[in-house]
């Protein structure tokens, strides 16, 4: 690390970075966002850190309590994902992009089951959407949160996946 640093400053006249520069194997480093798997083959895979810095995003683009409709945060989501798949879509891990995919849909479902406020509106509101009496008067009266129930079936029926591509939110592994 030494001799090459003392190439690059004095023959290149360019400066190193110490905190960013490093010798060491490739799935040690992250680079860009990405990081590599250890094994015979290794491949490219999202960084933790890029993860992170994703779920902050979306965090703060479905924030419950940001009192804008669902339609406008699904352009402003949809402009972060088409930015972010483009440059972290050809990651080798498929898994991550999955996991980020189901969890930032189950963000969406818990934002919109908040925007329905009162059981009333949203008992209303799963009915309309098919959802059977019973099973909607259960889930209408939860008193679990807004996160707990986004993962109920109810809501999975209510705002399927086919929902969310209507509204032109672009899926991070590619399939429709």
């Amino acid at each position: 690390m030494g001799s090459i640093t003392r190439f690059i400053t004095t023959k290149l006249k360019l400066k190193v970075n110490e905190q960013k520069s490093a010798v060491a194997r490739p799935w040690e480093r992250k680079f860009l966002g990405f990081s590599f798997t250890v094994g015979r083959e290794p491949r490219r895979r999202i960084a933790p850190k890029a993860v992170l810095r994703f779920k902050a995003k979306v965090r703060e683009v479905t924030d419950r309590s940001r009192g804008i409709s669902s339609e406008r945060m699904a352009e402003e989501l949809t402009r972060y994902l088409r930015g972010w798949i483009g440059y972290f879509g050809k990651c080798e891990t498929p898994s991550v992009l999955q996991s980020l995919e189901e969890w930032t849909r189950r963000r969406l479902r818990s934002a919109i089951w908040t925007q329905w406020k009162r059981g009333s509106v949203r008992f209303a509101e799963l009915r309309k959407r098919g959802v059977g009496k019973d099973l909607a008067a259960q889930t209408a009266g939860s008193a679990h949160g807004p996160w707990r129930l986004a993962n109920s079936p109810a809501l999975a029926f209510a705002l399927p996946n086919a929902y969310f591509d209507s509204l032109g939110i672009p899926r991070l592994t590619g399939g429709r």
